[in-house]
């Protein structure tokens, strides 16, 4: 019988038929730890053109999890790659030891209000136990690096070259304090990045409320009628009740037709796209009276529903026909576009009213609702809004909302006076 294996040129090889990476890759682990590898290639690599990789730390807290095994593991795949391609390339892993991820495990631990200089000392030694936790993971994923010696944000050395470096920035002017909505946890009590943010179902209070005219001889020209020969309004829709009484504006979409509408009792101000829809809401008839394009309400200015102030209309392309009245009511203190539009528009920082304090309670001045925590007060100023006479429908729906990733609670938008680097300037 003819031996065909003998006829195949095989390569020659000493590994094994079996991968057993279980047994296997500690050993492989074990082998560079005692010949020092990463040394070893710091040596060959000496003279060679640098290539440093500037790596992102993660925070000093928790097991890592597949998120953390990708981004080291790529790392590490490039950091190898230019080594083989002729550079030295050294990688020293670090931590990310400050935040509200920490905060959050200690206050978890230990209870809130503790005393400033025990809740750092207590971060600062959480940090350090996690750090060790995780650097045995990543060393166990096969990840090369200085990982005797890693960075952390927590060391004294570190700390005192970024608060040199801020200095620097504030000598060259690049650092100003100015307002800006942002998301707004009031269990952690402070501002949410975007990956802090999750969504959830939430039941929320929708409103129909109606913003009396001011100017009516200026709405009646717009229209192209004569007058208005009945009391008339602007209506909005919005599912956010505890942010009219901080109400600064309307916004209208200036390409959009509006319609003045007679409804028998009162005139209403509705997109016409959404007369339909708003008067069958609202249980009435009406009749279209006059139409005119969005542009021609500018700086019209309507009655807040229940405190001495006015509401000017401020044209934005955010606004919607999807739903609602075609009239969005703007709070610039708890929206990014309203704030954005009002800014547009010249109002100051020190115009913006801001009346939630940051645990979610209005201010205690704050007439009719001082004092009351917002979600609680939603009710309240429905109320209101009958008493008023300016609610047209209030229904409860069910939405997707934004929520804390940590404590499963309900945000918001809040403006806050924060400190921002210029990254527009010149040096």
């Amino acid at each position: 019988m003819t031996d065909y294996k003998a006829t195949l040129n095989l390569p020659s090889t000493a590994f094994p038929m079996k991968a057993g990476l279980p047994q296997r890759e500690p050993e492989i682990l074990q082998r560079w730890n005692s010949i020092d590898l990463y040394r070893k290639l710091r040596q060959i690599g000496e003279g060679r053109p640098k290539f440093v990789l500037h790596d992102g730390p993660p925070y000093a807290n928790g097991n890592i999890h597949i998120g953390h095994a990708v981004n080291k593991v790529i790392k590490d795949m490039i950091v190898r790659s230019r080594t083989l391609a002729g550079f030295d390339a050294p990688y020293v892993p670090g931590w990310d030891c400050h935040g509200l991820p920490i905060e959050h495990k200690v206050e978890t631990t230990f209870g809130k209000n503790q005393p400033a200089d025990l809740t750092r000392e207590r971060c600062r030694a959480y940090a350090a136990e996690q750090i060790e936790g995780q650097k045995a993971d990543f060393i166990r994923l096969g990840v090369l690096g200085d990982w005797d010696n890693p960075y952390k944000t927590m060391d004294f050395a570190n700390e005192a070259g970024e608060i040199r470096a801020l200095a620097k920035m504030v000598e060259g002017g690049f650092v100003f304090k100015g307002l800006k909505p942002v998301n707004w946890c009031f269990d952690c009590g402070s501002a949410l990045a975007e990956a802090e943010v999750e969504y959830q179902d939430k039941k929320s209070d929708a409103i129909d409320v109606a913003f009396a005219v001011e100017d009516a001889d200026k709405l009646a020209a717009a229209f192209g009628v004569a007058n208005l020969s009945k009391p008339t309004s602007i209506v909005i829709w919005t599912t956010t009740p505890w942010t009219i009484p901080a109400n600064q504006a309307l916004n209208v979409h200036p390409d959009f037709i509006y319609a003045l509408v007679d409804t028998g009792d009162r005139l209403l101000v509705l997109a016409e796209e959404l007369v339909e829809s708003s008067l069958q809401r609202y249980g009435l008839e009406g009749q279209i009276i006059a139409r005119c394009e969005g542009k021609a309400l500018e700086l019209i200015r309507f009655r807040h529903p229940f405190y001495e102030r006015f509401s000017p209309v401020y044209l934005a392309e955010y606004v919607e026909t999807g739903a609602g009245t075609g009239i969005v009511h703007s709070s610039p203190a708890y929206g990014e576009d309203d704030f954005r539009t009002c800014k547009h528009y010249g109002m100051e920082n020190d115009d913006i009213l801001s009346p939630v304090q940051s645990h979610g309670v209005y201010v205690p001045d704050l007439p009719f609702f001082g004092g009351q925590f917002i979600w609680k007060a939603n009710p309240v100023i429905v109320e209101k809004l009958r008493e008023v006479g300016a609610l047209l429908k209030h229904e409860a729906i069910q939405h997707s909302y934004m929520h804390c990733w940590r404590h499963k609670t309900p945000l918001i938008y809040r403006a806050t006076a924060q400190w921002f680097v210029g990254m527009d300037k010149v040096a």
